[in-house]
Formats: C-alpha cells, structure tokens, sequence
C-alpha cells in the first residue's frame, strides 16, 4: 500500500522504493533498516504480485525490492509484467532461493540484482546502491552459481561465434554490458553518445547471435573477455 505521506513523496530528494515481501514482519523490518539511511525512502509496499502493480504505478519508484515467491503472481512473473511497461524502473530482487533456476529466471526476467536473505545490512545496502546507480548486482555466492550456469553450454546452444566477429569498440561495448554496466554508463566511460552505445550493442548481439544481457555475459566468460573475478570486482 501506498505510503500516507504520498502527496509529499514526488518532492522527496531521496530515493523512492516499493517493497514486495509477503511477510509483514519482513516488510516492516525492511523498512525500519531502509529509512536509516538519509538517500532511500519506502515510499510504498505490497503483500503480493498482484497488489504490488498499482503501487508501483502510482508511486512511480526508482527502485522494487521484491521477493520471488509471492502470492497470487510470483516475483518472477511481476518482474516480466513491469519490464512490458515503459517504466524505468529499478529491480532488486531479495529472496532465500539460491538455486541456479531461479537466479537464471530473475535475470532474464529483467532483474537487475540478486540478493539472498542471509545477505549482512551492509550488502543489502551496496547492493540497493549499485542498481540505483544503473550497476547489475549480484551477491557472491549467486555469482559463483551463474558463472558456473554460463560456463555450461545449454542444450543447443550454437558455439559458431567468435570475438574475432566483433569490432575493437565493440568489445570494449561487449565487454562493460558482461560486466552488468547500464548504455548511460558505458557511453559515459567510451566517451561517446548513448545511441553510438546502443548501437555497437546491437551490432555484437546481431553479429553474435545473442539476445539479452545473459547471454552477452555467458559469451564473455567462456572466450576469457571476462572472468568470475571481474564480475564480483564490478558489484564491489
């Protein structure tokens, strides 16, 4: 449900954020943690999949923290309906599965970070920063359990293409997207515009045959452009 203070919300310097955890307790212990910090605001929250989309409308977040296993509509499925929007939105997911399946769902869902419930306040914290500033975030031990995923070939899965396919610029392109860095940032970083980004982005992913962000990563690790320590150096 929406905060009582929402007329003021949109006035609020800090960041906006929707929890979605079917566990009161959580939910308020979440926000009790959260509005410590003086940049993040709890502007809202929602008991399952369902509820959580107007919310999330109304509110207009920069970022979700949502769980997986919900009520009424997963996490999984809440995370693809709000990708179908033309919302730019932020989303973390905190969950307790750890299982190679669902870190694999999430992502490719359109995540863009991964935390486990055990996870220290401090890391929940890096980790809700890190997706605010347009970084993907993963905790350690869901890295380990996605380079492990990547570095194993799906079941006819071509492995016809090669980097010698891609231009100088489009590696270096290739390269920061495997390392979870948003168009902004890496236009940023290269000196050059956000559509010469996107654009040297489509033409590795044509080139490639690679359709989202995962498998740009799994092609980056099993060529050597990246390596699991350079994905847990781009979430420090």
């Amino acid at each position: 449900m929406p905060d009582d203070s929402q007329e003021s919300i949109f006035e609020d310097p800090r960041s906006r954020l929707v929890v979605v955890e079917d566990h009161a307790i959580l939910r308020e212990g979440l926000r009790a943690l959260l509005e410590l910090e003086p940049d993040l605001h709890v502007a809202g929250e929602a008991a399952n999949g369902i509820d959580a989309v107007p919310v999330i409308e109304a509110l207009q977040p920069a970022l979700l923290i949502t769980d997986i296993a919900l009520p009424r509509r997963s996490g999984i499925e809440l995370i693809t309906c709000l990708r179908q929007t033309r919302m730019t939105l932020k989303i973390l997911v905190l969950t307790a599965h750890n299982s190679e399946e669902y870190i694999r769902a999430a992502l490719n869902a359109g995540a863009d970070g991964y935390v486990l419930k055990d996870a220290s306040r401090a890391d929940l914290l890096q980790a809700i920063r890190a997706v605010l500033g347009g970084q993907t975030y993963l905790c350690s031990s869901v890295t380990a359990k996605v380079v492990s995923g990547y570095l194993r070939p799906k079941v006819g899965e071509s492995e016809v293409a090669t980097v010698e396919q891609v231009t100088g610029r489009e590696r270096e392109v290739l390269t920061r997207v495997a390392l979870g860095q948003s168009n902004k940032l890496i236009a940023r970083a290269l000196g050059v515009s956000i559509k010469t980004v996107e654009k040297h982005r489509a033409n590795l992913m044509r080139k490639l045959t690679l359709h989202n962000t995962a498998a740009v990563t799994r092609f980056a690790i099993r060529h050597g452009i990246v390596t699991a320590n350079d994905l847990e150096c781009a979430v420090d």
